[in-house]
């Protein structure tokens, strides 16, 4: 049998030096940097609703906006954090207020200031562009942080698939409200939270098998 000494020098002749990670704070920022110039790009090309600054004096679509907002960026961070295995799952927590003050604002919008639309509906063109839209900020920003956190999948890949998932929806739902116009109520709960809610499902269903597939290849 062989020695324990020559086991260990035998086993560990090929290994290769270990990067460490960044402190998880700076790579949020990293990829919140990356949000943010896909964000000015796509105002670059189609521009910002017309009447954005009318809109932002009323309370309710500001506070929605910038809860929106803040729910991306606190739950970026605490994807980030708790992707590490020797954080706190509390800070899954981090992102919980401004999410409750997000969906509740939106819900007080649906109560009353209910719009119904015309006969006429929603025209293609205007439904295509927040389509495109939609998909122009969240695929993106999804590819990036399934390779920027593979290294989870064997840790907490549900918590963090479905928190990072969140930060994708609520910077995509801040990107619709930036660039489309449409503020009926019903496309409110359409476009806002239900692309927050279908990014969450969609990190919960394949989150895991995604950051392992990337791991796997990027390795």
């Amino acid at each position: 049998m062989i020695d324990t000494p020559d086991l260990i020098t035998s086993l560990s002749s090929d290994m290769k030096p270990v990067r460490r990670l960044q402190p998880p704070l700076l790579r949020a920022a990293g990829w919140l940097g990356f949000a943010a110039v896909l964000l000015a790009l796509i105002a670059i090309n189609r521009g910002i609703r017309p009447d954005l600054a009318e809109r932002m004096q009323d309370a309710a679509f500001a506070t929605s906006m910038a809860a929106a907002l803040a729910t991306g960026i606190l739950a970026a961070v605490a994807a980030f954090i708790v992707s590490l295995p020797d954080r706190s799952r509390l800070w899954l927590l981090l992102p919980v207020p401004a999410l409750i003050l997000w969906l509740s604002n939106v819900g007080y919008q649906c109560l009353t200031h209910w719009v119904v639309i015309g006969p006429e509906g929603i025209s293609p063109g205007e439904a295509v562009r927040c389509f495109s839209t939609l998909a122009l900020t969240g695929l993106p920003l999804s590819l990036l942080l399934c390779i920027m956190l593979r290294y989870a999948a064997v840790l907490r890949p549900a918590a963090v698939a479905i928190t990072g998932s969140l930060s994708v929806g609520a910077l995509t739902a801040t990107a619709l409200s930036l660039f489309h116009t449409i503020d009926a109520s019903a496309m409110i709960l359409m476009w806002n939270v239900g692309t927050a809610a279908m990014f969450a499902a969609l990190g919960a269903a394949f989150g895991g098998s995604a950051m392992g597939w990337a791991a796997r290849r990027l390795s």
